[in-house]
């Protein structure tokens, strides 16, 4: 068993804050109140104490978009690698992309990383493509890989162009009542990629990718996820005209999901000019105005959920020049000190806002039974010190490509438990 002493307790599935212990058997959390005793004939000299006073007890974090590189590019990253990043991080749930190599647009490939997934300490979920080879051509067998345990379907990475398929990918999606996550940046409007078009990129010369990449794709999906019902998740949203679009989406019925990175409410384009290729990434970084209405949109309840989009490459690709670099930065370390940091202490979200964003919400967007603290349910939580402060660095995951090295944030994840095991435990605890 797993006590859990003196908790405040941060459950957002229903809006309550309490100090109280959670008690722990057999993978579920089977008691929480207060004046709960390990003492006694119930005990035993296996049963472990956590003294969490001081310290928030919450669900488990949910992350709907994550990249651990298996199979295919295992150099930068793999399932257990990836899973004790996230462990690490605080996050007992994650939802793999499909842009592997092979792409997971089969059963096979599907089942494959399934079974790796299981390997872990925590639950890796995985999404499968929408089209064929993610060339955008041809729809996957979409019934058959919800069949074999296809938690959504995505071609993240590349946008989907042809307007016919996206409404039929949405059409099949909503009767298997699946979410669709689009990456959403017109090629045709973009000279290079990762970086902004605008005073930044004008200053290197280069042309870069304007925000009208991003927020044309973002305008037709809304406008078809309304007229089919389908549920869709606006991926790594950075642009202020596009949560303006998901706004009125969501205002006219649609049942449009956005989700906004770390990275994105926490830095500008200008921070190119700073830490070069760790600041490239896809969407690119925007403007200040476009940071503020990011963060506006989460105060508002346009953005539902943050994700890390965590893409680790190899030191070496991050290494070549700007324009020859990879975009991508890993995350899902740093996710919850930058929530913490850059959202909840500025007085932007409350922490129940945060954890919302970071569990039940993502949850519900995949149909998953996780991201709520209950008697009989399952025993993944985070318990963390939201005012330890902290340096980010020494990382699990087998890449370090992120402009976050060195910063200086708060809210330390001191315990990972799931499914009632302890998946990671500070070392200095």
């Amino acid at each position: 068993m797993i006590w859990i002493k003196n908790a405040h307790v941060i459950n957002p599935a229903t809006q309550t804050e309490q100090d109280m212990d959670i008690c722990i058997e057999n993978g579920k959390i089977v008691d929480m109140g207060t004046g709960l005793s390990p003492e006694g004939a119930a005990a035993s000299k296996e049963d472990v104490v956590i003294d969490a006073s001081g310290l928030i007890a919450a669900p488990g974090l949910v992350d709907v978009h994550v990249h651990f590189r298996d199979p295919g590019l295992t150099y930068k990253e793999d399932i257990q690698t990836g899973a004790r990043a996230a462990a690490k991080g605080g996050f007992t749930t994650v939802v793999c992309m499909a842009n592997t190599k092979p792409p997971v647009d089969n059963t096979d490939t599907l089942e494959y990383v399934k079974k790796e997934g299981e390997k872990t300490g925590i639950h890796v979920l995985h999404a499968a493509a929408v089209s064929k080879g993610l060339k955008g051509r041809e729809l996957t067998d979409m019934k058959d890989l919800a069949s074999h345990g296809a938690a959504g379907f995505t071609d993240d990475g590349i946008p989907l162009m042809d307007s016919g398929l996206v409404k039929q990918a949405m059409e099949l999606a909503a009767s298997l009542n699946l979410p669709l996550s689009f990456h959403e940046e017109d090629p045709a409007l973009i000279e290079n990629n990762g970086i902004n078009h605008g005073k930044v990129s004008e200053r290197l010369g280069i042309y870069g990718s304007p925000a009208e990449a991003e927020d044309s794709l973002v305008a037709r999906d809304c406008m078809l996820a309304l007229h089919t019902g389908a549920a869709v998740n606006i991926q790594h949203i950075s642009s202020a005209a596009s949560v303006g679009m998901v706004r009125f989406a969501r205002d006219s019925g649609a049942d449009v999901y956005a989700e906004v990175t770390p990275h994105h409410f926490t830095l500008t384009e200008e921070a190119v000019l700073i830490h070069g290729s760790l600041a490239k990434m896809n969407p690119p970084l925007r403007t200040e105005a476009d940071r503020l209405a990011v963060i506006e949109g989460l105060k508002d309840g346009s953005i539902d959920i943050i994700a890390t989009d965590h893409a680790p490459h190899s030191a070496e690709e991050k290494d070549r020049p700007l324009l020859e670099a990879p975009s991508g930065i890993i995350g899902l370390e740093t996710a919850l000190g930058l929530g913490v940091t850059a959202l909840v202490r500025p007085g932007h979200l409350t922490m129940m806002q945060l954890l919302e964003k970071m569990s039940i919400n993502p949850a519900k967007l995949y149909r998953l039974d996780c991201g709520v603290l209950k008697s009989g349910g399952m025993a993944d939580l985070v318990i963390f010190d939201p005012n330890e402060e902290w340096t980010a660095g020494e990382y699990v995951s087998k890449s370090s490509n992120t402009p976050f090295t060195g910063k200086k944030l708060f809210g330390k994840v001191k315990y990972t438990i799931c499914k009632g095991k302890i998946v990671y435990q500070d070392e200095k605890d």
